[in-house]
């Protein structure tokens, strides 16, 4: 039986949303922001020809930095320093359903919003597979490793964080990339090439946001198949393989659930399966479920109220070590 709270909720705003536009933000502008390549040459497995970065506005009447990269030649990170950093820190997915990667340059809502709360934010702009990388789906993921590395490595140096206190989280498609790394963080999927790559990749929670979870056909998100898998979306063999419900470790970190039961892009679906899974491996998890809120944060009460969801996912957080 799924364990489960059905709030008639609200939400706060989110840059990370895969399909809508974004909403207004009260940004912290007086929050450093840094900007960087995730690899120190050419991130591996490069295409012939070779791709080159392009970004696209989400919307013509959206904000300037709301944009989405439909190719990807420079994997970065952006990351959003706390004006009084407590040590923890989290990468942050976002989605775009493996067509694109729905992130701007200047920092996020959501990143903020972390960062607001003392932790430091890690924007992550990965690679998609539709660009003809080596590691084909993959590619994702490498990204995905890579960044916990590099942060683990700049710890205590270049940002103040806490080695043993790196999170992730991911939003919709961000959210199966958030899922492969909780579930796949050891598995060798690049060559090392530098001191970092000897560090570990494994975030200590996750944080699953409307998630992409299965390529099987019960509760599919069809683009992000279509997208991740290429000329091999409909092979069973490579849906079980990209379905992030089947095969969890049992060394897979607390992880935390949440989607709206009206979303029109993502089944709630998707949610339940890896939700169910977890539960059976015995992984610590909690899931939550709101009434309404589309493909995105809750929708607000009537009365306009919104419901903390970030706080709730801390707070079930720090249950389990993070961010304190």
């Amino acid at each position: 039986m799924i364990t489960r709270r059905t709030i008639l909720a609200g939400g706060l705003a989110s840059g990370l949303t895969s399909l809508l536009p974004l909403r207004a933000f009260a940004q912290d502008t007086t929050l450093a922001v840094e900007r960087f390549a995730l690899w120190p040459s050419a991130a591996p497995g490069g295409p012939t020809p070779a791709v080159a970065d392009q970004w696209v506005k989400r919307s013509p009447t959206g904000a300037a930095d709301d944009i989405a990269w439909p190719h990807v030649a420079t994997p970065m990170l952006a990351v959003v320093r706390p004006a009084k950093p407590n040590g923890a820190a989290v990468l942050i997915c976002p989605g775009g359903g493996y067509a694109r990667v729905a992130v701007g340059r200047t920092g996020g809502g959501i990143a903020r919003d972390f960062a607001a709360r003392g932790i430091t934010a890690f924007e992550l702009l990965y690679r998609l597979p539709h660009d003809g990388w080596a590691a084909g789906p993959d590619a994702p993921l490498q990204d995905a490793q890579r960044a916990m590395r590099v942060i683990r490595a700049g710890a205590g140096t270049r940002w103040t964080v806490d080695p043993a206190r790196v999170a992730v989280t991911g939003f919709s498609a961000g959210g199966h990339l958030a899922a492969r790394l909780a579930s796949r963080s050891g598995t060798p999927i690049y060559a090392p090439i530098d001191a970092a790559d000897r560090l570990s990749a494994k975030p200590v929670i996750a944080g699953l946001f409307f998630p992409v979870v299965t390529m099987l056909d019960d509760g599919v998100h069809a683009q992000s198949r279509r997208e991740l898998l290429g000329p091999h979306a409909a092979d069973p063999a490579w849906q079980r393989r990209y379905s992030t419900q089947i095969d969890l470790p049992a060394d897979m970190p607390p992880s935390f659930v949440m989607a709206n039961a009206d979303d029109p892009a993502v089944p709630a679906r998707n949610s339940i399966l890896l939700y169910e899974a977890l539960h059976a491996a015995k992984i610590p998890t909690e899931m939550m479920v709101f009434e309404k809120g589309g493909h995105g944060p809750p929708a607000p009460h009537r009365d306009g109220t919104a419901i903390p969801w970030m706080d709730l996912f801390l707070a079930w957080s720090r249950d389990h070590g993070w961010p304190a």
